[in-house]
This record gives structure tokens, sequence and C-alpha cells, in this order.
């Protein structure tokens, strides 16, 4: 007999105490061992529409509710007594006749829609709550997944009433109605004929789960609230078990479920390839921490497992590495690049600004571990908009050049040299530390990272896979992959279900950045076709007169969060800068509430609001976040502007300035409140 866990179960877990759902998962645990065992009190539920619900006495008033036929056992609901069972009347488990997925289909109660004019109408300008699928039939609904109860339903669905619609739909076709209402193409996912067991089918499989072992049931009920440990839309499904014959990328925009696929990824490679390691990486400590946590939930009960899964910030791996073949590496600080920079430039007698000096140093000099006059004449300068002449470039080499030796006198290295000579050991030897390895937020790697990736894990066709969103550099220049070695073309797909951000918030967010971004090597980001799959409130969009009415504005709205229920651990407040940090940290002053100042290695407290700049905000989410202090000559930061020398130069930044504006944005999942004080930033009209 089958044992099986749905998602509604594991969100129903989640909302009680953690008393009761220590009472519901000792339930669990014996109905797993024997649904028929004598000492369970169990009966069928009669007045629902599917004799085949049973409640589980969990205690006076608890309930569980559990599916049971003759070759299946189902748990599907835990709650109080009689919330439970209503839960249970109004819903059956059935077999889509057109698709083969198993549905827990919710029994339809009538919706009014008020009668309005048929998309045929003659009037030119049709009066809101015209019907969004009333020229689909119902063949065609069904065949997307819609239970046949809520065909009309979804007929009489007018741009109003969707998501009032939806929300009791399955999520295939929850997803399928959305792409539709904004005017996309649907994606067909699945097998061309349905599955013999109607659980097998890929969209069964988001929200039922076979239980082989009391360890799997354990994980997935420890962990209720994280429910893709256990439930995989198909599409990511088929990403992370794909087999690529190369490097592979996964794009999206913010909230697509990039990090999700990331982390499975490194665990299907390491089931799948017996004794081998895998390095599962990103850009910072916080980040690497994050996901080491989350990586601890999905091999829970399976420590080989965990033992072979290296979780590690990139250049955190690189210096251990270093240090066990060469020694501790001794990073150059900023401030002695720039004084060696400027003083090679004033001994030229050349007039660049240092800014210049550094930007050209960083990301190409340094970047591409230029040594050579000849390589450096030759070098391709992407991102520098400034054109130099072949003079000057011999005249800048002296400076470049000065400013390495200056370095290497002092014993001092850059984080590209460390990359640099790792690579060329692994290049030597033919050896490294993992076969695989997985990258987080790869959007922000610089060449050196990227020659160094593909070296490291050049043993295995697969050895790399990468998860990004051009639209969220806000760290590194574009630079062609394939020249620094990774070539993911014909490798790369994008990811178009946003479940972590609301449509509003999403939609907003989008105004910010084009419909397609493409890098230097051709492939595109493409964020047309990119749907939520919840609704929620429009973001706020304020300006105020005074830096104080600001204050007051998002104190009063962050209290009337934690009126609601939110908690100061899902809320989240901030800025562009340190010198607007005071502003964040007033609010949290004016309400009472800890908080939490995020950084390279902090990312969350307990019972604090997050508060921090855009860049410590990266790759985090919240309940709820409010970007304040968006003021002109902040956003984009003044100082940027004045630093830059070539007009040309402006354009880059611009647009990492949207790119994080957009990042501090999507870091919201249900409210957002953006503001700045009079006169505010141009970016803020963009968001309305």
């Amino acid at each position: 007999m089958n044992f099986l866990i749905a998602d509604t179960f594991t969100s129903s877990l989640g909302k009680l105490t953690a008393q009761e759902q220590k009472a519901v998962k000792t339930t669990a645990f014996d109905l797993q061992m024997d649904p028929s065992a004598p000492g369970l009190s169990m009966h069928r539920l009669d007045n629902g529409k599917d004799p085949n619900f049973w409640s589980v006495r969990v205690s006076a008033d608890l309930r569980l509710i559990l599916h049971k036929t003759g070759d299946s056992v189902l748990l599907a609901y835990a709650n109080h007594h009689d919330d439970a069972y209503r839960w249970a009347e109004r819903r059956r488990l059935e077999r889509h006749p057109d698709t083969g997925a198993m549905q827990l289909v919710e029994v339809r109660e009538r919706i009014e829609v008020a009668e309005t004019p048929r998309s045929g109408s003659v009037d030119a300008n049709p009066p809101q709550g015209v019907r969004l699928f009333d020229n689909l039939r119902k063949f065609e609904l069904m065949g997307f997944g819609v239970p046949a109860d809520w065909v009309d339903a979804v007929r009489e669905a007018t741009e109003e009433t969707l998501f009032d619609v939806i929300t009791h739909l399955p999520q295939e076709a929850q997803e399928t109605l959305l792409k539709l209402a904004v005017g996309e193409k649907p994606e067909v996912i699945g097998p061309s004929a349905p599955p013999q067991d109607g659980y097998a089918h890929p969209d069964a499989q988001r929200r039922f789960h076979l239980i082989t072992s009391q360890e799997e049931l354990a994980r997935a009920l420890e962990f209720p609230w994280e429910k893709w440990t256990v439930f995989l839309h198909p599409t990511q499904r088929a990403l992370v078990e794909r087999d690529y014959k190369g490097p592979a990328r996964v794009s999206g925009s913010a909230g697509t479920g990039k990090t999700i696929v990331a982390l499975h990824r490194a665990v299907y490679l390491a089931r799948a390839y017996g004794d081998t390691s895998v390095l599962l990486t990103t850009f910072s400590k916080a980040l690497a921490n994050a996901l080491k946590a989350r990586l601890d939930v999905l091999t829970a009960f399976e420590p080989d497992l965990a033992r072979r899964i290296k979780v590690q910030s990139l250049t955190g791996f690189a210096y251990d590495l270093h240090t066990q073949l060469f020694g501790q590496p001794n990073i150059a600080p900023q401030a002695v690049i720039r004084s060696l920079l400027v003083k090679a430039a004033a001994g030229e007698g050349l007039a660049h600004s240092a800014s210049f000096l550094i930007n050209e140093w960083t990301d190409v000099a340094d970047a591409w571990q230029i040594r050579t006059l000849d390589a450096y004449l030759t070098v391709p300068r992407l991102g520098r908009k400034t054109r130099l002449g072949a003079k000057q470039r011999e005249a800048l080499w002296a400076v470049l050049a000065r400013c390495r030796e200056g370095l290497a006198t002092r014993g001092l290295t850059t984080w590209a040299d460390v990359f640099e000579r790792l690579t060329e050991h692994m290049s030597v030897s033919g050896l490294s530390p993992v076969e695989f390895a997985v990258v987080d937020e790869a959007q922000d790697l610089g060449p050196a990272e990227a020659r160094f990736l593909a070296t490291l894990a050049r043993s295995r066709p697969e050895g790399l896979f990468f998860a990004g969103d051009l639209g969220q550099r806000i760290f590194q220049q574009p630079f062609s992959w394939k020249a620094a070695g990774v070539d993911v073309r014909g490798r790369s797909s994008t990811l178009r279900l946003n479940y972590r951000t609301s449509q509003q918030i999403r939609t907003a967010a989008d105004r910010l950045l084009p419909a397609s971004i493409t890098d230097v090597d051709g492939l595109g980001d493409e964020r047309k076709g990119t749907v939520s799959v919840f609704a929620g409130p429009e973001p706020v969009v304020a300006t105020f007169p005074s830096a104080e009415a600001e204050i007051a504005a998002v104190a009063g709205w962050v209290q009337g969060l934690i009126g609601e229920g939110y908690l100061p651990q899902e809320i989240a407040l901030i800025v562009r800068s340190d010198q607007q940090l005071h502003r964040a940290r007033s609010v949290a002053k004016a309400i009472g509430v800890s908080a939490t100042e995020l950084s390279d290695k902090v990312s969350y407290e307990p019972d604090t609001i997050a508060l921090g700049i855009m860049h410590y905000a990266k790759g985090l989410e919240f309940r709820a976040v409010a970007v304040l202090a968006c003021d002109d000559e902040v956003l984009p930061l003044q100082d940027r502007i004045e630093t830059v020398t070539d007009e040309a130069d402006l354009e880059e930044v611009y647009t990492t300035e949207r790119h994080l504006l957009y990042v501090a944005a999507t870091r919201a999942r249900e409210r957002l409140f953006v503001s700045g004080v009079n006169p505010a930033s141009e970016f803020l009209a963009d968001l309305l």
C-alpha cells in the first residue's frame, strides 16, 4: 500500500502550535506503521463529497484527515475538529479525466458574477468586467487541468474576480490561466499520454509525495513550512534532473525559484553520481549560510549526502584552498591599490581620475589577469565606455604594471590573483577538490571566478550549473562567459512562474528593467511572460516633505503590519547606502522594536526587524519590505555619478542603480512600501 503526504497537510500542520504539531506527527507515524491498527480512533466521514475521507482522532479537539482507498493512504489535512471536518466536506480526491493527474478538488460554491458585455460587443471602450476566458471551450479549459465543476466559474472570471476564482483551482490550472490572462501562450508540460498512476503525473508530484521510509516522513513533518523540499514544480524538477552534457544555466526574475533549483541540483548530483563531491556556492558568506540551512533540511537523515556537499562562499572556498596549497593570501585593501595607481599615474604624467584608474584595474587588468602590454592592447574592455587607442593603452599599461609591482613588493595579492593561481595549479596538476559546482547568484561572477570554476569542474561534462538573473547584476561589469571558458549556449533555461512575490509587487518592480536583458554572449533573460501565482495589495509609493515625516509614515505602516500579525523578523527596512541607515534605525526606534543590521555575515535574527543597505538584502526575502530614503542624489547615488569621466559611462551607473532598487523591491513577498524625501528619486515614477 502506498503512503502519501499532500502539500495541504504540510501547510495545515505549519499553522498549528508546536504542541499540536507534535501530537499530529505522532499520529502520522502511527498511521505509516499500520493504517489499520486497532489503537487508531478513526471513522469515515459520511456527509462529505468523497466517501474515502476519514477522520483520525489526535486529541480531544485535533483531527487528522486521511484519504484511504484499497491501494493508498494519503495524509490530507490537520486542524481542530470543526475546521478539519469542514475542509474535508468541501473536497474530493480524483484523477482529472483529461490530464490524468490526481487532484484535490474543492467542491464549487456558486460565485455570483454580474452580467457584462461579451468580448464581441460593439462598444469600442468596453467597461471593466469583460470575461477573460469566455472564448475558451470546456475541453480546452479541462486540458489545462481545470476541474469540470469549475469550468463555468472560470469562463465567468473577469480581471477583478480572477484571483477569487483561481485560488480554488489546482496549481497547474492557476498557472495556465494566469499566463492566458496576461496574453502569454502557456507551456504544455507533462507526458503526451496520462500515466497509469495518477500520482506519477508531473503535476501530481508537486502536491503529493510518496513516502517510502520513516526517515523521509520525519523530514517532511519536521519542516512543514519548507514545502519546496518535497514538492517541486514539474519545470523545476525537469531542470534539476536533466542531462545537460555541458555547463548549464537557469535564469529567471526574482522569486521564480532559481535558488530552489540550485539546491535540488546539488543534492541530485550528489545522489546520482555516488561517491563524488559537490560545491554549492554563492558570492557572500551570509547567503552561503542561508543555503546551508536549507540544504540541512533537504539532506536531513542523509549524513553521507550532506558530507559530500560543501556549502561555502566562492571567495571563502578559494581562500581555504589557497591556504592549503600555498599559504594564506594577503588580500590588498582597496585604499592601497588606489594609492599605488594614483602615484604611478602622477609619475607618468597622466591626468586620469582615481576612479577611472581603479575601474580600469578592477574590471580589465586585474579581472582578466593581464600581465603583458601585448595582452592589454588586445583585451576587450567590455563595460568600459571610455575608448582608448593603442598609444593611450601603452601609457596606461605603465601605470597598471607599476601597481602590480607595488603589490608584489608589499606581499599583497587580489582575489583575481588568488583565483588565477588556483586555476593554473589545477590545470597543471589535473587535480580538483570537487567534481561538481553549483553556483547561485551567478550573474555577479567575474572573469577570474568563471575561469576558476571552469577548471574546477572540468572532469565532468555536467560539472557546472549556474542560477542567476541578469536583472540583479550589481557587483560585476558584463563580460563574455564563453571567453572565460564557460559556454552555456543551448543549455540555458528560464523560469517564469513567481511563487515568492505577489503579482502587484512583481509587476511594479519589473517596470524598473527592460523586458529583456541580453548578455555579452547573446543569451537573453526574457522578463516577458513571467507571472506570479498570488495577488496582494498594490505597493505604496510615497514622497514626503522631510525625513521626519517619512520616518513617521514608515513607522505607522510597520506598526499596522505588526497589528495584522506580521512578526518582526518578517519585516525589513532597506536603504541605498550606509549614509541613509539612520532613517531605518529611527523607524525601528519609533515603533520600539529591536533591529538586526544586515551584513555579509548576518541575514536574519528572530524577533527583530532587519535593516540594511540594498547590497546586503540580495538573496533574502521578507513578507514585508520598506525601501526608504530614495531621495534625489541618493538613487542613483550622486557620488557614483560624480566619478564618471565619460558621459557614456553614466549608462552603466544608471543600470546598476536600477538593478539595486529592483533587488530591494523584490525582497518583499506580500507588502512593499517605497518612499523618499522631495525631490525624490526619478526611479520612483517607474514603479507606478
